[in-house]
């Protein structure tokens, strides 16, 4: 049996932040205590009692849009690495998208593949999202059965040949599935038109070329048309990586109606704008693109209202040669940034300048995302009978992201340079201490979470 407690001045509980004490017994948190707690059976400090002062305690970061890539494109990323960084960065438990692994998890085949691809290097928790493409509606029931916590479709062009992107016609074949089972469907909302399309062609290093040629229309149109069906099939449709500020009052309504909305935008929206991002610089390309700053002041009132749900990655790494890093061609170069390690950071470094207390983001990191994959109650949240994962970090700290700190597999982001507030000091998993002054002191105690329809 273990048995621990963990004091901090500065806990993050559903009711606020306060000074006490958290009671760890077996991986769950079995009680919590007002102030500092001496008088507990079978604990001294320092061995079994640990006091972490000033550090802000609150529950493990949640991140439900990682691309891990393995099986098939390790060389991409893999779940060593990728959970690597989920631990460096405050991280407990992530959740891994259907692409860019080969296979792509569409069928429960692809599926046990990924499973076993976890053995060994599994370091912080993962749940999974099965995929939805042209064809495989009939993999829709048995990959629930077999666990995945929900489904990932594109509106668009994915980026990769095996994940193409569905029509309203085969939304309309799935969507009754997954609602009859109450899990989401996560939808990349862009709409081709032939606006904007043509814009990069004349300088593909242009990233002024590269935005106008993704403009928000696209996101606005797609968004609508998800709108409309989550209203017909009732089915829980989540926006992920919102970007256009054009399509809050969108979401705003629908919320507004009681149609089972969620979104999501990511840290890269709020806290980097298109006029600072020079030409060439294809660290800094991703889908939907990062836009102007006034749209991104518009993201953060959605997400301070509440039209904005949370807070997640999209960390989809890829190898320098595919980011076109010498040529800068945003055309040809993957959209996708590299964030895990550095999400809780990135997000406090622009929301502390917004004069927004550090409990904010357990709302915007933890209980939402755990309510998407099905796990409130259980994560997300420091409460009796909750898993013990959690983050003790120093808001007040900050530090230089280099490359030498990075745990993910290559050094690629946007955020090399900057200067981040808030350090991780120490992450907990199921009560176990596996993360502590920038290293990991415990390896594979990640837990695969699996849903269970009906539980």
């Amino acid at each position: 049996m273990s048995f621990y407690a963990l004091h901090s001045k500065q806990m993050a509980l559903p009711g606020g932040m306060r000074d006490a004490t958290v009671i760890i017994q077996d991986g769950l948190i079995s009680g919590i205590e007002d102030g500092l707690v001496s008088g507990i059976d079978g604990l001294v400090m320092g061995t079994g009692l640990v006091d972490v002062g000033d550090w802000v305690v609150m529950p493990g970061v949640i991140d439900p849009h990682v691309h891990i890539n393995e099986p098939g494109r390790t060389d991409w990323e893999g779940f060593d690495t990728a959970t690597r960084s989920a631990l460096a960065g405050g991280l407990t438990t992530l959740v891994d998208m259907p692409l860019n692994s080969s296979p792509v998890t569409t069928t429960v085949s692809a599926f046990d593949q990924k499973l076993a691809a976890t053995e060994g290097q599994l370091h912080c928790n993962s749940g999974f999202w099965g995929g939805v493409v042209p064809g495989n509606e009939k993999e829709i029931g048995p990959l629930i059965n077999r666990g995945v916590l929900g489904f990932k479709a594109f509106l668009t062009h994915s980026g990769i040949d095996e994940f193409p992107n569905v029509t309203e016609a085969d939304l309309r074949i799935v969507m009754p599935v997954i609602a009859r089972y109450g899990l989401p469907l996560l939808v990349h909302c862009e709409l081709e038109s032939g606006v904007g399309q043509d814009d990069a062609a004349a300088d593909p290093r242009s990233y002024r070329n590269y935005l106008l040629s993704r403009p928000p229309g696209w996101e606005e149109e797609a968004i609508a048309l998800m709108i409309r069906l989550c209203a017909e099939y009732r089915c829980r449709v989540h926006i992920v990586h919102l970007s256009s500020a054009g399509s809050l009052d969108l979401v705003r309504k629908a919320k507004d109606k009681g149609l089972p909305l969620t979104a999501e935008t990511a840290p890269h929206y709020l806290y980097f704008d298109a006029a600072n991002i020079k030409d060439g610089a294809t660290s800094f390309k991703c889908a939907p693109p990062i836009r102007s700053r006034e749209n991104n002041d518009q993201l953060w009132e959605g997400l301070r209202e509440g039209v904005i749900d949370f807070v997640a990655t999209d960390h989809s790494p890829a190898p320098p040669a595919i980011k076109e890093l010498e040529s800068g061609n945003f055309i040809k170069a993957w959209g996708g940034i590299s964030s895990v390690q550095l999400a809780m950071s990135a997000l406090w470094t622009f929301t502390r300048q917004k004069g927004v207390a550090t409990e904010a983001l357990v709302k915007w990191l933890c209980e939402g995302p755990a309510a998407l994959m099905g796990e409130s109650g259980r994560r997300g949240k420091i409460t009796r009978g909750a898993i013990a994962d959690l983050v003790v970090w120093n808001p007040e700290r900050s530090f230089l992201v280099t490359e030498g700190m990075l745990q993910h597999k290559h050094k690629i982001t946007p955020y090399l340079d900057e200067r981040l507030y808030g350090v991780v000091e120490q992450t907990w998993l199921g009560g176990v201490k596996v993360f502590e002054k920038g290293a990991l002191t415990g390896f594979n105690q990640g837990k695969i979470i699996l849903n269970r329809p009906g539980r």
